[in-house]
């Protein structure tokens, strides 16, 4: 739920940083945005019960 500026901040890496990033995790979960890319990495098994949340 956070945005992009954010997670930069929190990790204390450019915004550019976490865009490449998160282009290459859409990349590799065949997604094209945030809103499937959740739901990719849920049916995956890839996200965790009780995720930190702000």
């Amino acid at each position: 739920m956070l945005s992009l500026d954010e997670i930069a901040d929190d990790l204390t890496v450019s915004v550019n940083t976490i865009k490449t990033h998160v282009r290459s995790i859409y990349t590799k979960l065949g997604v094209s945005s945030r809103r499937l890319a959740v739901l990719a990495a849920h049916e995956n098994g890839l996200l965790a019960i009780g995720m930190r949340q702000r």
